[in-house]
Protein backbone atom coordinates (compact mmCIF):
# COMPACT_ATOMS: atom_id res chain seq x y z
CA UNK A 1 0.00 0.00 0.00
CA UNK A 2 3.04 2.61 1.16
CA UNK A 3 4.63 1.71 -2.07
CA UNK A 4 1.53 2.66 -4.07
CA UNK A 5 0.95 5.91 -2.40
CA UNK A 6 4.76 6.64 -3.14
CA UNK A 7 4.49 6.12 -6.55
CA UNK A 8 0.67 7.90 -6.66
CA UNK A 9 2.43 10.84 -5.48
CA UNK A 10 6.24 10.82 -7.52
CA UNK A 11 7.80 9.22 -10.43
CA UNK A 12 10.97 7.05 -9.88
CA UNK A 13 13.23 10.06 -11.75
CA UNK A 14 11.96 12.54 -8.80
CA UNK A 15 11.95 10.29 -5.82
CA UNK A 16 15.62 10.69 -4.84
CA UNK A 17 14.96 14.42 -4.96
CA UNK A 18 11.62 14.37 -3.21
CA UNK A 19 11.95 12.02 -0.87
CA UNK A 20 16.21 11.96 -0.15
CA UNK A 21 17.27 15.72 0.00
CA UNK A 22 20.25 17.34 1.57
CA UNK A 23 18.23 18.90 4.42
CA UNK A 24 17.85 15.57 5.97
CA UNK A 25 21.54 15.89 7.26
CA UNK A 26 20.29 17.59 10.24
CA UNK A 27 17.63 15.60 11.06
CA UNK A 28 18.07 14.00 14.63
CA UNK A 29 18.00 10.46 14.78
CA UNK A 30 18.87 7.61 17.37
CA UNK A 31 21.94 5.67 16.87
CA UNK A 32 24.01 3.71 18.87
CA UNK A 33 22.17 4.92 22.47
CA UNK A 34 22.37 8.54 21.25
CA UNK A 35 20.85 11.31 19.64
CA UNK A 36 23.33 12.32 16.48
CA UNK A 37 22.68 14.18 12.98
CA UNK A 38 21.18 12.19 10.44
CA UNK A 39 24.58 12.57 8.32
CA UNK A 40 27.06 11.53 11.17
CA UNK A 41 24.92 8.25 11.36
CA UNK A 42 25.07 7.94 7.37
CA UNK A 43 28.55 7.97 7.36
CA UNK A 44 29.64 6.15 10.46
CA UNK A 45 26.97 3.41 8.42
CA UNK A 46 28.95 3.52 5.29
CA UNK A 47 31.84 3.51 6.61
CA UNK A 48 31.68 0.27 8.50
CA UNK A 49 30.20 -1.41 5.97
CA UNK A 50 32.25 -0.05 2.52
CA UNK A 51 35.58 1.52 4.60
CA UNK A 52 34.19 5.03 2.80
CA UNK A 53 32.44 7.83 4.12
CA UNK A 54 30.24 8.28 0.82
CA UNK A 55 29.10 5.79 -1.94
CA UNK A 56 30.41 7.37 -4.95
CA UNK A 57 29.84 11.17 -5.48
CA UNK A 58 26.35 10.94 -3.73
CA UNK A 59 26.29 12.67 -0.05
CA UNK A 60 26.04 10.09 2.85
CA UNK A 61 22.91 11.21 3.87
CA UNK A 62 20.69 10.86 0.35
CA UNK A 63 22.79 7.14 -0.23
CA UNK A 64 21.42 6.20 3.03
CA UNK A 65 17.40 7.44 2.67
CA UNK A 66 17.65 5.93 -0.57
CA UNK A 67 18.78 2.71 1.00
CA UNK A 68 16.21 3.31 3.64
CA UNK A 69 13.19 3.32 1.25
CA UNK A 70 14.19 0.13 -0.27
CA UNK A 71 11.89 -1.02 2.90
CA UNK A 72 8.92 0.69 1.57
CA UNK A 73 8.80 -0.93 -1.62
CA UNK A 74 10.68 1.41 -3.42
CA UNK A 75 14.08 -0.06 -4.73
CA UNK A 76 17.01 2.19 -4.59
CA UNK A 77 19.53 0.27 -7.19
CA UNK A 78 22.29 0.62 -5.04
CA UNK A 79 24.71 -2.18 -4.86
CA UNK A 80 27.10 -1.45 -1.94
CA UNK A 81 30.98 -2.78 -1.78
CA UNK A 82 31.20 -4.81 1.44
CA UNK A 83 34.81 -4.68 2.90
CA UNK A 84 36.44 -7.52 3.87
CA UNK A 85 39.81 -7.67 5.10
CA UNK A 86 41.27 -11.20 6.27
CA UNK A 87 42.55 -13.15 3.33
CA UNK A 88 41.21 -15.98 4.83
CA UNK A 89 37.76 -14.99 4.09
CA UNK A 90 38.37 -13.39 0.65
CA UNK A 91 39.28 -17.19 -0.03
CA UNK A 92 36.32 -18.65 1.49
CA UNK A 93 34.45 -16.05 -0.50
CA UNK A 94 36.43 -17.17 -3.63
CA UNK A 95 37.46 -13.49 -4.40
CA UNK A 96 39.98 -12.27 -7.04
CA UNK A 97 43.36 -11.58 -5.82
CA UNK A 98 44.09 -7.52 -4.87
CA UNK A 99 40.39 -6.85 -3.93
CA UNK A 100 39.54 -5.54 -0.92
CA UNK A 101 35.82 -5.45 -1.09
CA UNK A 102 32.69 -7.62 -2.56
CA UNK A 103 29.25 -6.47 -3.74
CA UNK A 104 26.69 -6.45 -1.82
CA UNK A 105 24.51 -8.61 -4.31
CA UNK A 106 27.60 -11.28 -4.64
CA UNK A 107 28.08 -11.54 -1.36
CA UNK A 108 24.64 -12.54 0.00
CA UNK A 109 24.10 -15.99 -1.79
CA UNK A 110 27.73 -16.72 0.73
CA UNK A 111 26.01 -15.81 4.11
CA UNK A 112 25.38 -19.31 5.25
CA UNK A 113 28.73 -19.97 4.47
CA UNK A 114 30.00 -17.51 6.46
CA UNK A 115 27.89 -18.45 9.46
CA UNK A 116 28.87 -21.99 9.03
CA UNK A 117 32.39 -20.84 8.96
CA UNK A 118 31.74 -18.91 11.87
CA UNK A 119 30.20 -21.79 13.75
CA UNK A 120 32.93 -23.98 13.15
CA UNK A 121 35.73 -22.17 14.25
CA UNK A 122 36.25 -22.90 17.81
CA UNK A 123 38.97 -20.30 18.31
CA UNK A 124 38.27 -17.04 18.62
CA UNK A 125 41.40 -15.41 16.56
CA UNK A 126 41.87 -13.67 13.26
CA UNK A 127 39.17 -15.42 10.87
CA UNK A 128 36.54 -15.82 13.37
CA UNK A 129 36.31 -11.80 14.05
CA UNK A 130 36.90 -11.15 10.32
CA UNK A 131 33.76 -13.34 9.51
CA UNK A 132 31.83 -11.67 12.52
CA UNK A 133 32.39 -8.34 10.92
CA UNK A 134 31.39 -9.11 7.82
CA UNK A 135 27.90 -11.07 9.07
CA UNK A 136 27.48 -7.63 10.86
CA UNK A 137 28.12 -5.62 8.01
CA UNK A 138 25.79 -7.81 6.50
CA UNK A 139 23.08 -7.12 9.34
CA UNK A 140 23.30 -3.58 9.20
CA UNK A 141 22.69 -3.17 5.53
CA UNK A 142 19.42 -5.28 6.02
CA UNK A 143 18.53 -3.28 8.75
CA UNK A 144 19.07 0.21 6.72
CA UNK A 145 17.04 -1.42 3.83
CA UNK A 146 14.28 -2.75 5.50
CA UNK A 147 13.98 0.30 6.85
CA UNK A 148 14.79 -0.30 10.56
CA UNK A 149 17.66 1.37 11.60
CA UNK A 150 16.97 4.89 10.36
CA UNK A 151 14.73 5.97 13.54
CA UNK A 152 13.08 8.97 13.46
CA UNK A 153 11.00 11.15 16.59
CA UNK A 154 7.44 11.19 17.28
CA UNK A 155 6.16 13.76 19.98
CA UNK A 156 3.14 13.49 21.79
CA UNK A 157 1.88 15.46 24.41
CA UNK A 158 6.19 16.65 25.39
CA UNK A 159 7.26 13.02 25.50
CA UNK A 160 9.34 11.65 22.61
CA UNK A 161 8.76 7.92 20.91
CA UNK A 162 11.49 7.19 18.47
CA UNK A 163 10.29 5.17 15.52
CA UNK A 164 12.11 3.27 12.56
CA UNK A 165 11.33 4.65 9.20
CA UNK A 166 8.62 1.76 8.41
CA UNK A 167 6.63 3.00 11.48
CA UNK A 168 6.99 6.29 11.23
CA UNK A 169 5.98 6.54 7.71
CA UNK A 170 2.09 5.61 8.19
CA UNK A 171 -0.50 5.10 5.35
CA UNK A 172 -2.37 7.96 7.13
CA UNK A 173 0.99 10.14 6.86
CA UNK A 174 1.94 9.29 3.69
CA UNK A 175 -2.66 9.92 2.20
CA UNK A 176 -2.22 13.61 4.00
CA UNK A 177 0.89 14.11 2.13
CA UNK A 178 -1.15 14.14 -1.20
CA UNK A 179 -2.68 17.28 0.00
CA UNK A 180 0.75 19.58 0.52
CA UNK A 181 2.55 21.50 -2.10
CA UNK A 182 5.89 21.13 -3.14
CA UNK A 183 7.85 19.02 -1.26
CA UNK A 184 5.82 17.75 0.79
CA UNK A 185 8.05 14.75 2.90
CA UNK A 186 10.39 17.76 3.60
CA UNK A 187 7.47 20.03 5.08
CA UNK A 188 7.21 16.49 7.05
CA UNK A 189 10.95 16.23 7.86
CA UNK A 190 11.14 19.87 9.09
CA UNK A 191 7.87 19.33 11.43
CA UNK A 192 8.96 16.29 13.11
CA UNK A 193 12.64 17.86 13.83
CA UNK A 194 10.82 21.28 15.31
CA UNK A 195 8.53 19.10 17.27
CA UNK A 196 11.82 17.12 18.45
CA UNK A 197 14.18 20.60 19.13
CA UNK A 198 10.66 22.06 21.14
CA UNK A 199 10.78 19.01 23.52
CA UNK A 200 14.50 17.74 23.84
CA UNK A 201 16.52 20.91 22.68
CA UNK A 202 19.30 21.07 19.58
CA UNK A 203 22.18 19.56 21.36
CA UNK A 204 22.70 17.55 18.34
CA UNK A 205 23.51 20.29 15.95
CA UNK A 206 26.64 20.80 17.79
CA UNK A 207 28.09 17.26 16.37
CA UNK A 208 26.39 18.53 13.22
CA UNK A 209 28.58 21.83 13.46
CA UNK A 210 31.76 19.59 14.68
CA UNK A 211 31.21 17.47 11.54
CA UNK A 212 30.74 20.14 8.68
CA UNK A 213 33.96 22.38 10.35
CA UNK A 214 36.10 19.77 10.64
CA UNK A 215 38.39 21.10 13.06
CA UNK A 216 41.46 18.70 13.20
CA UNK A 217 41.59 19.24 9.33
CA UNK A 218 41.89 22.52 9.86
CA UNK A 219 44.40 21.76 12.51
CA UNK A 220 46.53 19.75 10.79
CA UNK A 221 46.96 21.96 7.64
CA UNK A 222 48.11 24.98 10.22
CA UNK A 223 50.35 22.47 12.23
CA UNK A 224 52.28 21.93 8.32
CA UNK A 225 52.34 25.63 8.24
CA UNK A 226 53.23 26.27 12.12
CA UNK A 227 56.36 23.58 11.48
CA UNK A 228 57.59 25.36 8.50
CA UNK A 229 57.28 28.18 10.14
CA UNK A 230 58.68 27.84 13.31
CA UNK A 231 61.41 25.48 11.19
CA UNK A 232 62.44 28.72 8.48
CA UNK A 233 61.82 31.97 11.33
CA UNK A 234 64.73 31.66 14.11
CA UNK A 235 62.54 34.30 16.28
CA UNK A 236 60.66 32.01 18.39
CA UNK A 237 58.01 34.00 18.70
CA UNK A 238 56.64 33.14 15.10
CA UNK A 239 56.52 29.56 15.88
CA UNK A 240 55.09 30.34 19.52
CA UNK A 241 52.33 31.96 17.72
CA UNK A 242 51.25 29.58 15.30
CA UNK A 243 51.15 26.42 17.72
CA UNK A 244 49.03 29.10 20.11
CA UNK A 245 46.76 29.27 17.04
CA UNK A 246 46.85 25.44 16.65
CA UNK A 247 46.08 24.44 20.05
CA UNK A 248 43.32 26.96 20.45
CA UNK A 249 41.71 25.18 17.30
CA UNK A 250 42.66 21.42 18.66
CA UNK A 251 41.05 22.58 21.97
CA UNK A 252 37.93 24.03 20.76
CA UNK A 253 37.37 20.77 18.75
CA UNK A 254 37.90 18.66 22.00
CA UNK A 255 35.42 20.77 23.71
CA UNK A 256 32.54 20.11 21.29
CA UNK A 257 33.33 16.74 21.99
CA UNK A 258 32.95 16.76 25.51
CA UNK A 259 30.02 18.59 25.05
CA UNK A 260 28.49 16.38 22.31
CA UNK A 261 29.75 12.92 24.36
CA UNK A 262 29.65 14.17 27.83
CA UNK A 263 33.05 12.65 28.80
CA UNK A 264 36.37 13.68 28.32
CA UNK A 265 37.92 12.81 24.65
CA UNK A 266 40.24 9.82 25.95
CA UNK A 267 37.78 6.59 25.54
CA UNK A 268 39.02 5.03 22.64
CA UNK A 269 42.45 4.89 20.66
CA UNK A 270 41.15 8.01 18.00
CA UNK A 271 40.91 10.19 21.24
CA UNK A 272 43.88 8.95 22.48
CA UNK A 273 46.09 9.71 19.27
CA UNK A 274 44.57 12.85 19.26
CA UNK A 275 44.64 14.00 22.65
CA UNK A 276 48.61 12.86 23.17
CA UNK A 277 49.34 14.95 19.75
CA UNK A 278 47.70 17.84 21.77
CA UNK A 279 49.22 17.07 25.39
CA UNK A 280 52.66 16.70 23.44
CA UNK A 281 52.15 20.61 21.45
CA UNK A 282 51.04 21.97 25.47
CA UNK A 283 54.48 20.37 26.67
CA UNK A 284 56.80 21.60 23.95
CA UNK A 285 55.37 25.22 24.17
CA UNK A 286 55.83 25.28 27.70
CA UNK A 287 59.33 23.83 27.30
CA UNK A 288 60.17 26.38 24.47
CA UNK A 289 59.46 29.38 26.63
CA UNK A 290 61.29 27.72 30.02
CA UNK A 291 64.18 26.74 28.23
CA UNK A 292 64.50 29.43 25.27
CA UNK A 293 65.13 26.31 23.48
CA UNK A 294 63.56 25.28 19.37
CA UNK A 295 64.09 22.59 19.00
CA UNK A 296 61.53 21.81 22.14
CA UNK A 297 58.64 23.42 19.68
CA UNK A 298 59.85 21.47 16.67
CA UNK A 299 59.54 18.37 17.93
CA UNK A 300 56.16 18.83 19.32
CA UNK A 301 54.82 20.27 16.15
CA UNK A 302 56.61 17.51 14.21
CA UNK A 303 54.65 14.78 16.76
CA UNK A 304 51.33 16.83 16.53
CA UNK A 305 51.35 16.40 12.44
CA UNK A 306 52.11 13.12 12.68
CA UNK A 307 48.86 12.52 15.38
CA UNK A 308 46.62 14.21 13.32
CA UNK A 309 47.41 12.63 10.19
CA UNK A 310 46.73 9.42 11.91
CA UNK A 311 43.46 10.56 12.55
CA UNK A 312 42.75 11.92 9.14
CA UNK A 313 43.82 9.03 7.02
CA UNK A 314 44.08 5.96 9.65
CA UNK A 315 40.32 5.22 9.72
CA UNK A 316 40.57 1.81 9.30
CA UNK A 317 42.39 0.94 12.66
CA UNK A 318 41.18 4.64 14.55
CA UNK A 319 37.59 4.95 14.82
CA UNK A 320 36.47 8.64 14.72
CA UNK A 321 32.72 8.17 15.86
CA UNK A 322 31.52 8.77 19.32
CA UNK A 323 30.57 5.96 21.23
CA UNK A 324 28.67 5.62 24.78
CA UNK A 325 30.47 4.38 27.53
CA UNK A 326 30.97 1.15 28.73
CA UNK A 327 30.66 0.56 32.11
CA UNK A 328 33.77 0.74 34.12
CA UNK A 329 34.31 3.81 32.11
CA UNK A 330 31.71 5.78 33.21
CA UNK A 331 33.35 7.10 36.52
CA UNK A 332 34.57 10.63 35.07
CA UNK A 333 36.72 11.30 37.60
CA UNK A 334 38.88 8.40 36.95
CA UNK A 335 39.03 8.81 33.71
CA UNK A 336 40.09 12.20 33.80
CA UNK A 337 42.59 11.37 35.97
CA UNK A 338 44.25 8.18 35.25
CA UNK A 339 43.92 7.96 31.76
CA UNK A 340 45.09 11.69 31.05
CA UNK A 341 47.88 11.41 33.06
CA UNK A 342 49.16 8.24 31.13
CA UNK A 343 48.43 9.94 27.85
CA UNK A 344 50.58 12.99 29.05
CA UNK A 345 53.40 10.67 29.87
CA UNK A 346 53.04 8.88 26.16
CA UNK A 347 52.79 12.59 25.20
CA UNK A 348 56.30 13.19 26.96
CA UNK A 349 58.02 10.46 25.92
CA UNK A 350 57.02 10.90 22.80
CA UNK A 351 58.61 14.56 22.20
CA UNK A 352 61.74 12.60 23.43
CA UNK A 353 61.53 10.51 20.63
CA UNK A 354 61.22 12.78 18.17
CA UNK A 355 64.15 14.98 19.31
CA UNK A 356 66.57 11.66 19.80
CA UNK A 357 66.27 10.95 16.38
CA UNK A 358 66.29 14.27 14.90
CA UNK A 359 69.78 14.83 16.61
CA UNK A 360 70.57 11.49 15.39
CA UNK A 361 69.96 12.39 11.87
CA UNK A 362 71.94 15.06 12.19
CA UNK A 363 74.67 13.56 14.24
CA UNK A 364 74.84 10.84 11.21
CA UNK A 365 74.66 13.25 7.98
CA UNK A 366 75.63 17.04 9.43
CA UNK A 367 77.74 16.32 12.77
CA UNK A 368 77.73 18.06 15.84
CA UNK A 369 79.60 19.90 18.17
CA UNK A 370 80.45 18.38 21.93
CA UNK A 371 78.54 21.30 23.50
CA UNK A 372 75.31 20.67 20.86
CA UNK A 373 75.42 16.85 21.95
CA UNK A 374 75.68 18.72 25.35
CA UNK A 375 72.28 20.60 25.00
CA UNK A 376 70.61 18.43 22.88
CA UNK A 377 71.10 15.51 25.17
CA UNK A 378 69.94 17.64 27.96
CA UNK A 379 66.39 18.50 26.31
CA UNK A 380 65.85 14.70 25.31
CA UNK A 381 66.71 14.07 29.39
CA UNK A 382 64.05 16.92 30.41
CA UNK A 383 61.32 15.00 28.19
CA UNK A 384 62.21 11.53 29.81
CA UNK A 385 62.24 12.82 33.27
CA UNK A 386 58.75 14.62 32.36
CA UNK A 387 57.31 11.43 31.05
CA UNK A 388 58.40 8.99 33.55
CA UNK A 389 56.83 11.17 36.48
CA UNK A 390 53.57 11.39 34.60
CA UNK A 391 53.54 7.66 34.02
CA UNK A 392 54.72 6.75 37.30
CA UNK A 393 51.40 8.80 38.58
CA UNK A 394 48.88 7.22 35.92
CA UNK A 395 50.27 3.71 37.01
CA UNK A 396 48.93 4.47 40.67
CA UNK A 397 46.15 6.12 39.61
CA UNK A 398 45.32 3.04 37.34
CA UNK A 399 45.41 1.04 40.19
CA UNK A 400 43.04 2.80 42.74
CA UNK A 401 41.18 2.92 39.80
CA UNK A 402 41.38 -0.79 39.08
CA UNK A 403 40.98 -1.58 43.34
CA UNK A 404 38.09 0.50 43.20
CA UNK A 405 35.92 -0.98 39.97
CA UNK A 406 37.87 -4.74 40.01
CA UNK A 407 38.82 -5.48 43.92
CA UNK A 408 42.44 -5.30 43.47
CA UNK A 409 44.92 -2.75 42.94
CA UNK A 410 47.08 -5.10 40.32
CA UNK A 411 46.77 -8.42 38.92
CA UNK A 412 49.12 -8.19 35.81
CA UNK A 413 46.60 -7.71 32.79
CA UNK A 414 48.41 -6.95 29.20
CA UNK A 415 48.08 -3.43 29.63
CA UNK A 416 48.88 -2.77 33.41
CA UNK A 417 51.92 -5.47 32.50
CA UNK A 418 53.13 -3.55 29.46
CA UNK A 419 52.96 -0.15 31.69
CA UNK A 420 55.04 -1.24 34.35
CA UNK A 421 57.39 -2.53 31.49
CA UNK A 422 57.26 1.00 29.68
CA UNK A 423 58.27 2.79 32.99
CA UNK A 424 61.14 0.26 34.01
CA UNK A 425 63.10 0.71 30.60
CA UNK A 426 62.55 4.80 30.86
CA UNK A 427 64.17 4.59 34.57
CA UNK A 428 66.84 2.67 33.68
CA UNK A 429 67.88 4.87 30.97
CA UNK A 430 67.29 7.83 33.25
CA UNK A 431 69.48 6.21 36.05
CA UNK A 432 72.50 5.08 33.48
CA UNK A 433 72.46 8.51 31.94
CA UNK A 434 72.37 10.35 35.51
CA UNK A 435 75.05 7.73 37.24
CA UNK A 436 77.15 8.54 33.50
CA UNK A 437 76.73 4.66 33.15
CA UNK A 438 75.13 5.50 29.69
CA UNK A 439 77.43 7.71 27.82
CA UNK A 440 75.94 10.82 25.53
CA UNK A 441 77.09 9.06 22.47
CA UNK A 442 74.62 6.05 23.38
CA UNK A 443 71.92 8.44 24.89
CA UNK A 444 70.03 9.22 22.46
CA UNK A 445 69.61 5.94 19.85
CA UNK A 446 68.27 4.59 23.87
CA UNK A 447 65.83 7.29 23.98
CA UNK A 448 64.83 6.80 20.19
CA UNK A 449 64.80 3.01 20.71
CA UNK A 450 63.14 2.95 23.74
CA UNK A 451 59.80 4.52 22.38
CA UNK A 452 58.95 0.83 20.89
CA UNK A 453 57.78 -0.02 24.40
CA UNK A 454 55.62 2.90 24.62
CA UNK A 455 53.99 1.74 21.15
CA UNK A 456 53.86 -1.26 22.10
CA UNK A 457 52.10 -0.81 25.36
CA UNK A 458 49.61 1.75 23.88
CA UNK A 459 49.11 -0.04 20.27
CA UNK A 460 50.38 -3.50 20.40
CA UNK A 461 48.34 -4.59 23.26
CA UNK A 462 45.41 -3.36 21.38
CA UNK A 463 46.26 -4.30 18.05
CA UNK A 464 48.44 -7.63 18.69
CA UNK A 465 47.64 -9.24 21.95
CA UNK A 466 43.60 -7.91 22.48
CA UNK A 467 43.35 -9.58 25.19
CA UNK A 468 42.73 -8.66 29.27
CA UNK A 469 40.06 -6.35 30.74
CA UNK A 470 40.74 -3.09 29.05
CA UNK A 471 39.22 -4.72 26.17
CA UNK A 472 37.32 -1.40 25.70
CA UNK A 473 39.63 0.10 23.94
CA UNK A 474 40.77 -3.17 21.58
CA UNK A 475 40.75 -2.35 18.07
CA UNK A 476 41.46 -3.95 14.62
CA UNK A 477 43.76 -3.23 11.47
CA UNK A 478 46.81 -1.90 13.46
CA UNK A 479 49.13 -4.72 13.26
CA UNK A 480 50.96 -3.79 9.91
CA UNK A 481 51.36 0.06 11.22
CA UNK A 482 52.67 -1.39 14.15
CA UNK A 483 55.01 -3.39 12.43
CA UNK A 484 55.57 -0.64 9.91
CA UNK A 485 57.04 1.23 12.74
CA UNK A 486 59.12 -1.39 14.86
CA UNK A 487 60.72 -1.89 11.18
CA UNK A 488 61.52 1.62 10.22
CA UNK A 489 62.57 2.65 13.86
CA UNK A 490 64.74 -0.56 14.32
CA UNK A 491 66.79 -0.41 10.68
CA UNK A 492 67.41 3.32 11.58
CA UNK A 493 69.11 2.52 14.59
CA UNK A 494 71.09 -0.52 13.45
CA UNK A 495 72.70 2.20 10.27
CA UNK A 496 73.32 4.55 13.18
CA UNK A 497 74.97 2.21 15.15
CA UNK A 498 77.02 1.17 11.85
CA UNK A 499 78.11 4.72 11.30
CA UNK A 500 78.92 5.43 14.51
CA UNK A 501 80.29 2.18 15.23
CA UNK A 502 83.19 3.34 17.00
CA UNK A 503 82.23 6.17 19.48
CA UNK A 504 79.41 3.44 20.24
CA UNK A 505 81.49 0.45 20.89
CA UNK A 506 85.16 1.71 21.64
Amino acid sequence: MLKFLFLSLFSFSAFAQTLCTPELATMPTLAGGRVKPLVVFAEETLRFVTGKSKFGDEPATMTFCRLSFDGMGVASGIDLPVKIEHVDVKKLLDMPAGEDSMLLSKLDPYAESLRMAYVGQKENNAFKKEINRVMNRLQTVDAVKGARAWTLPEVNAGKVTWLPLGEFLTEQKVAMLKTQNADPFLALYKTTKVSYIAAEGDTFMLEYTYHKTQPYVWALVLSILALGLAFAVKAPWVGLTASGIVLAIELAGMVLRIFISGRAPITNMYETVMFSGFGALILSFALTIWKKERLFLLGGLAYNVLCLMMMKFANNMLDPSISPLVPVLRDNFWLSTHVTTIILSYAALALSWIIANVVLIRQVFKGSTSTETRVQMEQIYTCMKVGVVLLAAGIILGGVWADYSWGRFWGWDPKETWSLIVLLVYMAILHGRYSNWITPVRFAPLAAGAFMSVMMAWFGVNYILASGLHSYGFSEGGAIFLGSFFAIQTAFLVFVALKNRKKLFP
